[in-house]
């Protein structure tokens, strides 16, 4: 699949979120996903084994691309951890020219959220979230907060506008309970999600390491500095 140029995007905030294969859903045409591995086959893999495959094929179909080419041209690009991130990965699909966000910023994003469990299953994206105009609304949020999870906030403060990153946020830094942003808005999307995650079978059996393994793709397209910085309690 050839890489299109990503167009400009319109934020329209009220302001003044190692993996199995992705099925073959396009990142809105421009960023390529691994094709699925026929059931057989994914059942014969193991998860590390599936997760190597998919950052490997990930990396170099990225360095395939002039519009999404990382900064060296005499390699691909790689997935590296992100520093203090407790363990989320990230693969540079464009670096922005823009400020780098702090702590107490307002942020807007565009992302494609996918579960590992569910072998890539998107379940959620804020392209489907639309104005009244039909334009995708980007997801807000404040760093810092709290409110969203931690992998995406780790993901986010060290990114500059404009720039695009696949990130793999294991468990840990994922989803701790049913309330943490960003939550699809489809019930049966929410629910799978969580069932999955949450699953009390599965946990019990030992797969709590694998079940919350999210992948997102991410494009920081705002920074808005708010006046009011958090205070303290009482203050």
């Amino acid at each position: 699949m050839t890489i299109q140029s990503l167009p400009s995007i319109r934020c329209r905030c009220r302001c003044m979120s190692l993996h199995p294969t992705f099925d073959s859903i396009s990142f809105e045409s421009r960023y390529p996903l691994i094709p699925a591995i026929s059931p057989p086959t994914r059942r014969a893999l193991s998860l590390s084994a599936v997760i190597f495959t998919a950052i490997s094929t990930l990396a170099s179909s990225s360095a395939s691309s002039s519009s999404l080419a990382a900064p060296s041209k005499s390699a691909a690009p790689q997935f590296f951890e992100l520093p203090d991130s407790a363990g989320v990965k990230a693969l540079e699909l464009r670096i922005g020219s823009g400020e780098i966000p702090v702590d107490g910023d307002q942020v807007a994003v565009h992302y494609y959220g996918r579960l590992a469990a569910k072998q890539g299953w998107r379940f959620d994206t804020t392209y489907d979230h639309k104005d009244e105009n039909g334009e995708p609304i980007p997801f807000t949020f404040v760093l810092g907060s709290g409110k969203v999870i931690v992998g995406m906030e780790a993901a986010v403060k060290s990114m500059k506008v404009g720039g695009i990153r696949r990130v793999i946020i294991p468990p840990s830094q994922g989803y701790q309970n049913t309330s943490q942003e960003p939550i699809p808005p489809n019930y049966f999307d929410r629910q799978r999600l969580f069932t999955t995650i949450f699953n009390p079978t599965r946990l019990a059996n030992g797969e709590g390491s694998s079940l919350g393994i999210l992948i997102f793709d991410i494009e920081l397209v705002q920074v808005r500095h708010l006046s009011n910085k958090f205070a303290s309690p009482g203050s």
